[in-house]
């Protein structure tokens, strides 16, 4: 896209959303909250598995039980100098590579903790006011192709790094990749589709902070923990071609509302944990062989698949990140672990046992865990 085109093109102004500060992230996304876009658990799976994106309807917000919300603050308690150590590190890699002229894109909802982990960690360091958007990407639908023209109309010249909370299958590592394909295509825009996260279990990422498939805290929640907003919604009778892509903010749930005690939480750390994250960060930085993309993670899905007949892999949701999602919001089958006595798995037993779903060890699992939803129409073969 030519640079008067781009400016000339008709882009919504940012609403004002989510229960962050304005200072640590911008929504770019459409607001949705009047909209009746749930359904029950049982019903969005069998729409899912029968053709419906996922993207066109919500599941239901989980109300965590009082012992569930406990393991949520002790689980903080006791990660959050290991989450700001991880913070710190991807945020060094980045500088050490692009310095701070950055615009950080994280992906809707889980990116958003981190990119303003992130966003903090350049300011409180550095002195580094980086501009951080979160913005929707979808399996199967591709970028918020207005939100990214928006970031580079708003931020010439500044590197876009997107920015998510962690790995499982690399799926959306897949669509950044098209995304950039899509982009120089259309408009002749080149976006990197380098993919920073706090944690990369499938080893498909090459910009980490770590590869320890460990309990992030604003995994365990679902809005809560991400602004009060939804998952991103991409529906044509609701988003049109100069929207950005949808979301819900769940003002209703505001008192119970953690997402900015996390990032308090863990951001008070960065002062302690600057150096340390420095030095692992150029180590990581001075041993190529150590950041290679192995997709081993993708290995273990095949294994899975073939041991128990899973015919469509999107069923099947590696680490701690992932399933817990399953137990939250799908309809799950069972659940394999690589070993029991696994402190970073606590919550996960805990959710499987309120819902009653099996939990089997199964050795040798690269991640911690992983989730299999149950196949309603045949998805076994």
């Amino acid at each position: 896209m030519r640079e008067e085109t781009l400016a000339s093109k008709i882009l919504p102004v940012p609403e004002r959303l989510g229960s962050y500060s304005p200072d640590d992230v911008v929504f770019l996304l459409k607001d949705l909250s009047d909209v009746e876009l749930e359904r029950g658990t049982e019903d969005r799976e069998e729409a899912i598995q029968g053709g419906v994106h996922y993207s066109e309807m919500l599941p239901v917000e989980y109300r965590p039980t009082p012992e569930y919300l406990a393991l949520f603050h002790e689980t903080l308690e006791t990660t959050a100098r290991k989450v700001a150590l991880a913070a710190g590190i991807v945020s060094e890699r980045l500088i050490a590579r692009h310095g701070t002229d950055l615009v950080l894109a994280s992906l809707a909802r889980a990116g958003t903790p981190i990119g303003i982990l992130m966003k903090r960690y350049f300011r409180a360091v550095y002195g580094a006011d980086v501009p951080h958007y979160s913005i929707s990407i979808i399996r199967g639908k591709g970028i918020d192709e207005n939100a990214v023209l928006y970031m580079l109309r708003e931020h010439p010249g500044r590197r876009i790094q997107f920015v998510d909370g962690w790995t499982g299958k690399g799926a959306i590592r897949k669509v950044l990749a098209e995304a950039r394909e899509t982009m120089s295509a259309k408009y002749g825009i080149e976006l990197d589709d380098d993919l920073a996260v706090l944690a990369d279990p499938g080893r498909c990422s090459e910009t980490f902070g770590t590869r320890e498939d460990f309990l992030i805290p604003s995994a365990c929640l679902n809005s809560t923990v991400s602004g009060l907003m939804s998952r991103t919604v991409l529906r044509d009778d609701l988003i049109g071609p100069d929207d950005y892509h949808g979301a819900k903010y769940y003002k209703e749930w505001l008192e119970d509302d953690v997402s900015n005690l996390f990032v308090d939480r863990v951001s008070a750390y960065f002062e302690e944990i600057r150096e340390e994250a420095r030095s692992l960060a150029a180590e990581l930085e001075n041993t190529p062989e150590a950041n290679e993309s192995s997709w081993q993670g993708m290995k273990d899905i095949a294994r899975i698949q073939e041991d128990y007949g899973i015919a469509d892999v999107n069923l099947v949701k590696p680490g701690v990140g992932e399933t817990t999602r399953v137990l939250l919001r799908r309809v799950p089958w069972k659940i394999l672990v690589d070993r029991l006595d696994n402190p970073n798995l606590r919550h996960i037993l805990l959710l499987a046992e309120d819902r009653g779903v099996p939990v089997e060890v199964y050795p040798e699992l690269t991640y911690s865990c992983c989730g299999i939803i149950r196949p309603l129409n045949g998805g076994t073969e």
